[in-house]
Parts: structure tokens; C-alpha cells; sequence
């Protein structure tokens, strides 16, 4: 496959996972699909205000799809300039899918905001990734690991279920978008340097 068709097959992969990761966010911001929460931030987890899915897996792949796609558009491309701005724009596409990577295992490994045994509204489940030594690390006691732990959460109902598999579908499509974007500069380097695809020779009479 040339370079060319490559660029073409990355960025047209890009575009649905950028807008996973958009509607994923946007729904982080109503808990069990309830409105109220979203008028006061405070009862929000942090990690969605964050915008990690909206801003790093979804604006800031979204621009670079659209280039790489628009790079492999003439099928075997010989624009070695095209391909050369395809690697700048698969590195913001890193720098993007990595922040949303970074942010929703936060919000995943911390769990979300709810209303406990006492009426607060609290995060039961905030680890503290470091350790004596200053070593980070997730602890086996975390929530993630025990499931009898989740009734601490009141309100909203099935948060806990709700973030899980939110986060889990942003850390899902950031990691996949974050393959595809580090592909692009390894094809794009080719594509600069080798040149893609080389030119048909005409059919002799």
C-alpha cells in the first residue's frame, strides 16, 4: 500500500473515533442522563471538565484527520510537502489523543462525584497514585476491583456504572487514535522522504 493510500485509510479512521470521543465527554456531563447535575460543576466529576474528550480526542484530532485525509485524496500522492505537514498534524493528533488518555484514566481510576451514606456530595473513591516513595501506582483496593464497594454511591443512581464505561470508551478510542496518529508520522516520514508512490509509466504503444 502506497503511502498515499495509507494517509488516506488513517484519516478516514480518525473521524469516528473523534466524534466517540466528543459524545462521550458530552454525556460524562449528565449522569445517568439527567440534566440537573450540569447546572452546578461542583457535583460534576473533575476529570470531565477537563474536556479531554471534546478537546484532546475530538478538536485536536479532528484537524489532523482532515489533513492526513486530504493527503492520501489523490490516491498514490507524490505532494512530499503535503505528506511532510501530515507528520506536524499527526503530532498535535498525539498530543491531543494523549491529554484525552491522560485525563479520562483519571477520571476512571478516581471515580466519579455522588452523594454517599451522608447526604454529601462527595469522591469516595479518590486514590492518591503516590505512594511513601514518591512512586505512583493504583492501589488493589480501589473501587474498580471491588464491586461491593459501588453501593457507597447514592445519587446520581448508576454513576459509577455510567463513568466506567465512558471513561473506558475514551481511554479505548484515545489509545486507538494515538496508534493511528504515531502510524501517520512514520508514514509520513516515508512518504518526505522515499516519496510515495511512484509514478506510472505510461503504456508503451
Amino acid at each position: 500500500m502506497c503511502t498515499g493510500k495509507c494517509a488516506k485509510c488513517i484519516g478516514a479512521s480518525l473521524y469516528p473515533l473523534a466524534f466517540c470521543c466528543v459524545i462521550a465527554n458530552i454525556l460524562l456531563f449528565f449522569p445517568n442522563f439527567e440534566v440537573e447535575y450540569v447546572e452546578d460543576t461542583n457535583k460534576l466529576t473533575p476529570e470531565v471538565l477537563y474536556l479531554g474528550g471534546i478537546l484532546g480526542g475530538g478538536i485536536m484530532i479532528l484537524f489532523p484527520a482532515i489533513h492526513i485525509h486530504a493527503t492520501g485524496n489523490g490516491g498514490c500522492c507524490t505532494n512530499r510537502c503535503g505528506m511532510f505537514l501530515s507528520i506536524i498534524f499527526a503530532a498535535l493528533g498525539v498530543v491531543g489523543s494523549g491529554y484525552c488518555l491522560a485525563t479520562s484514566s483519571l477520571g476512571l481510576v478516581n471515580g466519579p462525584m455522588c452523594v454517599d451514606g451522608t447526604g454529601n456530595w462527595t469522591r469516595p473513591f479518590l486514590t492518591d497514585f503516590e505512594d511513601l516513595e514518591g512512586n505512583f501506582s493504583i492501589s488493589e483496593e480501589n473501587y474498580l476491583f471491588h464491586y461491593e464497594l459501588w453501593d457507597k454511591c447514592h445519587r446520581p443512581k448508576d454513576v459509577i456504572l455510567f463513568n466506567v464505561v465512558l471513561f473506558a470508551l475514551l481511554i479505548g478510542c484515545s489509545l486507538i487514535e494515538l496508534v493511528l496518529c504515531l502510524l501517520q508520522m512514520i508514514n509520513g516520514l516515508f512518504g518526505c522522504i522515499c516519496g510515495t508512490c511512484g509514478k506510472r509509466r505510461a503504456n508503451p504503444v
